[in-house]
C-alpha cells in the first residue's frame, strides 16, 4: 500500500511541479557559470592589467568613482591580486530594491565599461529564483523543491532493486532497450545518478525559499545562532545616510586580514547607525564562497564583531557556504561541472516521466476498451481463471482480452489481478491462464509481489489445475521474463498440468502474441474475433525416415528430415508446428457406413477437393451417429480441422533440414497416434508436409558461451541435440549430456553421434542411464545426483541447465534432485537467471 501511495504520488508531481523543476534546473545551470560566460563575452571590459604596485586602497577608488558617476558606493567587490575587473554598486535610487552595476579596474579606478549579458543573467537567475513572479514566484518554486526532495527519497524506494549489492543493476543504462523501458532506464538511473546532488542542491535552495527554513538551518548550524544575521525581506529603512571613512574601513580589513588578504567586498548600511558588513576571502581559503565577515562602523573603523571562517566548527563553515554547496563550488571546479550537468539532466525526468505516464495512460485505456468487450458468463460451467500481474497495465489488456476470446468461444471466465488471487482460487479452478509481467531485471510486478511472498512459498496440491502462462519481458534485462519463470516453475512442481508451453513475449512481439491467440484458438475450438495476421504452413518434403531404437521393447523412435521449398532460418530449442494428416485406413474406416464415396467432389476455402482429401484434415469422431444422411459437403463443414502437434527441432539452420525425433503413440486399441502415424507411418517419403516454424524463444542458448548442462530422456534428445549441434558449430565444448533410455543395447539413439562427440571432446562429459540394464532401475536424476559435487562445480562456473523430455517422471525427478542438492532458493535464483530451463511435455 505504502508504495502504490507514493508512486501515485511521485508521477503525479511529476506532472505538475516537473515542468517547474525542469526550469529551475536549466536557468540554475545557465548561471552557475556566468562570471566565466560574462568574462569570455566581454574580455576587454572584465578582465584587467596586473600591476606591480597592487590595487588602490578603497578609499582612493571610492573618492574616483563616486566623482565620475555623481553617486554613493553601496557595495564594492575588489579582488588583490588578480587580472579581474572589481565590481560597484551604486545607492539604489527611491523605490528601488538594487542600484547601478559598474566595473573598474581595480589598478586604476577608471571605469571599464558596460558588460553584454548581464541582464540577461540577471533575468535568468529571477527566472531561477522564483519565476520572475515576485513573492507568488518564491512560493511555487520552494514548494517545488520540496518536492524535489520527495521524487529523490521515493524514487529511491520505489526503484530498489533486487540485487541491491549489483552496482550494474543501481547504475548502468542499456543503450540497446527501446521504447518503454529504455525510458524507465533513463529516469530511474540517471536519477540515480543525480540523486545525491539534487538533495544537496534542493536542501541548500530551500535556504532562500523559506524564512522558516533558514532559521531553522541557522539554529541548527550556527555556532552562535543569536548573534546571526537573519535574512530579512521588505522595504528598506529610512533614515540621514551613513558617514563613511573607507582609509579607517581600510585600516580596519588589513589589520584583521593580514598580508594573505586575496578579495573583499564592502557593504555599506542603508543608514546611518547601523553597522557595515565586509566580507573577506584568504589565499588559503578552501573554496571562493569561504569568506570570514567584519562587522564595523563605518565612521571609525572600529570593529564590532570579527567571524573567521577557519576558526568555525565545520557546521558553522557548512552554512557559511551554504552558496557554495549548492552550486557545488564548495568541491571545487569538478564540483561545480557535476553540480551543472545534474541541473541540466532536470528536463531529461519531466519528458521521461510525462513518457512513462502517457504509455500508462493508454495501456489504461486499452484495458477500459478490452473490458468493455465483455459480457455475463455463459452458463453455470466452472469458469477459467484469468490472473494477471502488470505493473504498466500491458498484461492487465491481455488478460482482458484472452477473457474476451475464451468468452466468444463459450466459456466463463473470471479475471483476477494475481495479488488477489489465493490458495483457494487455484484448489477450485481447474483450468487458469496467467497473464503476467516481469517488472525490472527479473522482479515480480508490484501488484504481484505478495501473491509472490505468500502464495509462491506454499505447498499446494494442484494436480487438477490445467494452466498456461503468458509472459511478458524485454529481453535486454539479464533475467528476462525471471518472475513468469518463477511461477511456471511453481506451478509444475505443485502438480499442475500445462496446456502448453509457456509463450515468452520479447517488448510486445507480435508473433509471440499471435501464437498465444493460437494456442487459445486451438484449445477453445473458436479462431479470435480479431483477424490477425497468422503464419503460414508450407508444404516441406519428408526426405528421410530412419529407425533409431530397432528391436526395442518400447515404441519405435524415428529420426525424420524434412526439407524446406526455400531457405529456411531458425534457432536451436526451437519446434515446428506440423498439422497431421488422417492415414487412408482411418478415412476409409470412418466413411463406411454414411453412404459416400471417397471421390466426391467438395470445396474447402474455395477449392475443390475429393471428399478422401478433405477428410484427410479432419477430426474424425467414433460416433457418427449424427453425421449419418449428410452429404459431402455438408459433412465436411460440420467436421473440425486437425488440431497442430508441435515437435522440438533436433537440427540446426545450417542442416539445410529439419530433423525431428519422433516416437510412435498408440491408443489403447492399438491405432497410431494422429501425429506420430502420420509422420512415421502414413506419409510416404517424398510427400509434403505442412508444417510451420515456432520460436521457442524460452528454451534458446545464453546469449554468452556458459557451460551447458543438459538432461533428457527418450525423445527429448532432440532438442538437446540442436543445442549441441549450436554449440560445437560455435566451437563451445564444456558440454555435459545426461541422457535415459530403456535399454543401452536397443535404446541408445544417436549413438554414433554422441560418441563421436564424446571422443572429439566436443562432450565434455557424457552419462547415460538405461534404466532396464540392471535389477534397479537407473535414471537420469539418479545420475545427477550421484554427480552433485560436479554439478556445483558446473554451475559456480557459471553453467546453465536445459531440461528436455517427459513432464511426468523425467523432468520432475530432476528437479526434485536440483533442490535437494542446491537448495530452494539456488534453484529459485537459477530460474530468474534463465540458467535453468525446460521444454518438457
Amino acid at each position: 500500500m505504502l508504495k502504490k501511495t507514493l508512486f501515485q504520488l511521485h508521477w503525479f508531481f511529476g506532472i505538475t511541479a516537473g515542468l517547474v523543476l525542469a526550469l529551475m534546473g536549466i536557468t540554475g545551470a545557465t548561471v552557475s557559470f556566468q562570471d566565466e560566460i560574462l568574462r569570455a563575452l566581454n574580455p576587454t571590459v572584465l578582465h584587467v592589467e596586473k600591476r606591480e604596485a597592487g590595487v588602490l586602497p578603497p578609499a582612493e577608488l571610492v573618492r574616483k568613482l563616486e566623482a565620475t558617476e555623481g553617486k554613493t558606493v553601496s557595495m564594492l567587490w575588489v579582488e588583490s591580486e588578480s587580472a579581474n575587473a572589481a565590481r560597484v554598486i551604486f545607492s539604489a535610487p527611491p523605490g528601488e530594491r538594487r542600484g547601478q552595476i559598474r566595473y573598474f579596474d581595480p589598478y586604476t579606478g577608471d571605469y571599464m565599461g558596460d558588460a553584454v549579458g548581464q541582464d540577461f543573467f540577471v533575468f535568468v537567475l529571477q527566472l531561477h529564483r522564483f519565476l520572475a513572479m515576485g513573492d507568488t514566484g518564491r512560493q511555487i518554486t520552494g514548494a517545488c523543491t520540496l518536492i524535489l526532495v520527495f521524487f529523490c527519497l521515493s524514487g529511491l524506494y520505489l526503484r530498489w532493486p533486487r540485487q541491491v549489492a549489483s552496482w550494474r543493476a543501481w547504475l548502468t543504462v542499456d543503450w540497446r532497450k527501446k521504447g518503454r523501458s529504455f525510458n524507465w532506464d533513463l529516469h530511474s538511473v540517471f536519477g540515480t545518478w543525480c540523486l545525491l546532488f539534487y538533495l544537496l542542491a534542493a536542501l541548500t535552495g530551500l535556504y532562500w525559499s523559506y524564512d522558516w527554513y533558514n532559521q531553522g538551518l541557522t539554529k541548527l548550524l550556527s555556532d552562535a545562532p543569536q548573534n546571526e544575521r537573519m535574512r530579512k525581506r521588505g522595504p528598506a529603512p529610512e533614515g540621514p545616510a551613513p558617514v563613511a571613512n573607507y582609509d579607517a574601513i581600510w585600516s580596519s580589513i588589513y589589520a584583521n586580514a593580514g598580508p594573505g588578504l586575496s578579495a573583499y567586498n564592502i557593504r555599506m548600511p542603508a543608514v546611518a547607525g547601523q553597522p557595515a558588513i565586509v566580507y573577506y576571502r584568504l589565499k588559503s581559503s578552501p573554496h571562493d564562497r569561504a569568506l570570514n565577515q567584519i562587522n564595523l562602523d563605518p565612521s571609525t573603523g572600529e570593529v564590532n564583531a570579527h567571524d573567521r571562517y577557519a576558526s568555525k566548527t565545520l557546521k558553522s563553515q557548512l552554512l557559511t557556504s551554504i552558496y557554495a554547496l549548492h552550486t557545488g563550488s564548495y568541491f571545487g571546479l569538478v564540483g561545480r561541472i557535476i553540480l551543472t550537468l545534474s541541473a541540466l539532466c532536470m528536463p531529461l525526468f519531466f519528458i521521461t516521466g510525462w513518457l512513462l505516464y502517457l504509455d500508462r495512460r493508454r495501456k489504461k485505456r486499452h484495458v477500459r476498451d478490452a473490458r468493455k468487450g465483455l459480457g455475463a458468463n455463459p452458463g453455470d460451467a466452472s469458469a477459467w481463471l484469468i490472473g494477471f500481474a502488470s505493473q504498466s497495465g500491458f498484461a492487465e489488456q491481455l488478460a482482458w482480452q484472452t477473457a474476451g476470446q475464451l468468452q466468444a468461444a463459450g466459456l466463463p471466465v473470471k479475471v483476477q489481478p494475481l495479488g488477489n488471487v489465493s490458495p483457494d482460487d487455484l484448489r477450485q479452478a481447474d483450468n487458469a491462464l496467467f497473464v503476467v509481467s516481469t517488472f525490472g531485471d527479473g522482479e515480480a510486478p508490484d501488484s504481484a509481489r505478495g501473491f509472490e511472498r505468500s502464495v509462491l512459498g506454499q505447498d499446494l496440491a494442484l494436480k487438477g489445475l490445467n494452466y498456461s502462462v503468458l509472459a511478458l519481458g524485454d529481453r535486454q534485462y539479464e533475467h528476462f521474463c525471471g518472475f513468469a519463470r518463477r511461477l511456471h516453475f511453481w506451478l509444475t512442481h505443485q502438480g499442475g498440468n500445462p496446456l502448453f508451453a509457456p509463450v515468452e513475449v520479447d517488448s510486445g512481439d507480435a508473433d509471440a502474441l499471435l501464437t498465444w491467440q493460437q494456442q487459445l484458438s486451438q484449445l477453445t475450438g473458436h479462431a479470435p474475433a480479431a483477424a490477425w495476421q497468422t503464419a503460414q504452413y508450407e508444404n516441406w518434403t519428408l526426405t528421410q525416415r530412419t529407425l533409431l531404437n530397432r528391436d526395442s521393447v518400447g515404441a519405435n523412435i524415428y529420426l525424420l528430415g524434412l526439407t524446406p521449398p526455400s531457405p529456411q532460418s531458425w534457432l536451436a530449442g526451437d519446434l515446428v508446428e506440423v498439422l497431421p494428416r488422417n492415414g487412408p485406413c482411418a478415412i476409409e474406416h470412418f466413411l463406411e457406413g454414411l453412404g459416400l464415396a471417397g471421390n466426391d467432389s467438395v470445396l474447402i476455402d474455395g477449392l475443390a477437393q475429393t471428399l478422401n482429401q478433405a477428410l484427410a484434415t479432419r477430426q474424425l469422431p467414433d460416433n457418427r451417429a449424427h453425421l449419418v444422411g449428410l452429404h459431402a459437403q455438408a459433412l465436411v463443414s460440420a467436421l473440425v480441422p486437425l488440431g497442430l502437434r508441435e515437435y522440438s527441432i533436433a537440427s540446426i539452420a545450417s542442416d539445410g533440414v529439419v530433423e525431428l525425433i519422433v516416437r510412435q503413440e498408440r491408443h489403447p486399441d492399438g491405432r497410431l497416434g494422429l501425429g506420430s502415424g502420420w509422420l512415421t507411418e502414413h506419409a510416404a517419403i517424398g510427400s509434403s508436409i505442412s508444417l510451420r516454424l515456432r520460436r521457442n524463444s524460452g528454451f534458446h542458448l545464453p546469449e554468452a558461451p556458459v557451460p551447458l548442462i543438459l538432461l533428457g530422456n527418450g525423445t527429448g534428445l532432440a532438442g538437446l541435440r540442436s543445442l549441441l549441434k549450436a554449440r560445437i558449430a560455435d566451437g563451445q565444448q564444456r558440454n555435459w549430456l545426461l541422457f535415459g533410455e530403456r535399454n543401452i543395447a536397443h535404446d541408445y539413439l544417436c549413438q554414433d553421434e554422441l560418441q563421436g562427440w564424446l571422443a572429439s571432446g566436443d562432450l565434455a562429459l557424457l552419462d547415460l542411464a538405461f534404466s532396464r540394464d540392471q535389477d534397479e532401475k537407473i535414471y537420469v536424476q539418479d545420475r545427477l545426483r550421484e554427480s552433485a559435487d560436479v554439478l556445483r562445480r558446473w554451475l559456480a562456473d557459471g553453467a546453465a541447465i536445459y531440461v528436455c523430455g517427459s513432464l511426468q517422471g523425467m523432468a520432475t525427478g530432476v528437479d526434485q534432485v536440483l533442490h535437494e542438492v542446491l537448495g530452494s532458493e539456488t534453484v529459485e535464483r537459477l530460474i530468474e537467471q534463465g540458467r535453468y530451463r525446460r521444454d518438457v511435455y
